[in-house]
């Protein structure tokens, strides 16, 4: 076993920082350790974290038991990525954020046929929360257009743009409307526009609770939290959206296509469900929360944990991003993520 390999081999079992191949360009902040360990503490068998700036990796740092190849289901991480393929469409000219989807998805009539894509990228198309989990339990088998065709079956919650409630179906009915605009499957479309370009060479779409699925045979993955990736990966698309749309001299969406997925949604509209872990952030965005926002209705801390524990982040003050890596419940380690990467921002140079 060549030298290197034994190294990172020696410090997995032994749980200790593994930095990244730009470990020279910064190191770690004092204490980002015993916050990683904070994070152990709860129970989290192991966690990465990897920070970047302008596209370099500025240190990696993997704790307790997680392989630095570890590939791991995101699960509502995965609505960034969905609502950076959308916008692709958009500024391919295909769809439009503020057309009615009735126009498009003739199963939509009355007040469901009002909806715009960008209500159903910002959880405010009034089509219930993550507490109905009606996309979670349709057949992977199905059609996204026969996916958005049963959400289209079901009674509005509220009416279209007026509530926020987080986690409903509607990123299924976004999937059906790129897909008729495209004539492309979701997946190929993704694999086409987001992940080759950036050379995100392990990162599938299918079911946050079906890991034995053939990503091949899915033909409704779930698009709010069907994503299975590695922490490298995850880290080439948010460095995409870091450089507004470009990484390593390719572009992938436009400036433009980046500010409005960066654009509070949510002001003044009540929040009437938010998941556990994020019950104090107040705003949301296109497929991504709104931790703190200008004064201009521009995010300036952007982020989109899942479920499971993933948690990547987007800071505009200090140009640096990067994402905590694990699986675990994300409600007992939201905290001391938080702290950590408090502590990361903090020492930003």
């Amino acid at each position: 076993m060549p030298f290197r390999r034994s190294l990172l081999v020696l410090a997995f079992t032994l749980g200790l920082g593994v930095f990244g191949p730009a470990a020279s360009a910064a190191s770690p902040p004092a204490g980002l350790e015993a916050g990683l360990d904070a994070i152990l503490a709860r129970g989290a068998p192991g966690v990465s974290v990897l920070v970047y700036r302008d596209g370099d990796l500025l240190y990696r740092m993997d704790r307790g038991r997680i392989a630095p190849d570890e590939r791991l289901p995101v699960a509502s991480a995965s609505k960034w990525m969905a609502a950076a393929l959308v916008m692709t469409v958009v500024d391919e000219g295909l769809l439009s954020l503020d057309e009615p989807i009735g126009r498009r998805l003739p199963d939509f009539q009355g007040p469901s046929g009002e909806i715009t894509l960008r209500q159903l990228l910002s959880y405010t198309a009034g089509q219930g929360s993550l507490l109905g989990m009606s996309d979670l339990f349709q057949d992977s088998g199905i059609t996204l257009a026969e996916s958005a065709a049963r959400i289209a079956g079901r009674p509005q919650a509220d009416p279209p743009g007026a509530i926020f409630r987080y986690g409903g179906p509607s990123l299924q009915v976004a999937g059906a409307l790129v897909e008729k605009a495209t004539g492309q499957r979701w997946a190929d479309l993704f694999e086409a526009r987001i992940a080759r370009p950036l050379g995100m060479t392990s990162t599938t779409w299918t079911h946050p609770l079906r890991p034995d699925l053939d990503p091949a045979s899915v033909r409704n993955p779930n698009l709010q939290g069907g994503v299975y990736t590695t922490a490298a990966d995850y880290g080439r698309f948010l460095g995409m959206v870091a450089g507004r749309g470009v990484l390593d001299g390719r572009r992938v969406l436009s400036k433009a296509a980046v500010a409005e997925m960066e654009m509070v949604q949510t002001a003044g509209k009540p929040i009437a469900y938010r998941p556990p872990g994020m019950s104090d952030i107040e705003a949301y965005d296109l497929g991504n929360w709104c931790e703190v926002a200008g004064t201009d209705g521009a995010c300036v801390l952007a982020s989109s944990p899942g479920a499971f524990g993933v948690y990547p982040w987007i800071d505009r003050r200090t140009g640096l991003y990067g994402l905590f890596f694990l699986r675990y419940q994300l409600p007992l380690v939201a905290d001391p993520i938080r702290e950590a990467r408090a502590l990361i921002l903090s020492a930003a140079p």
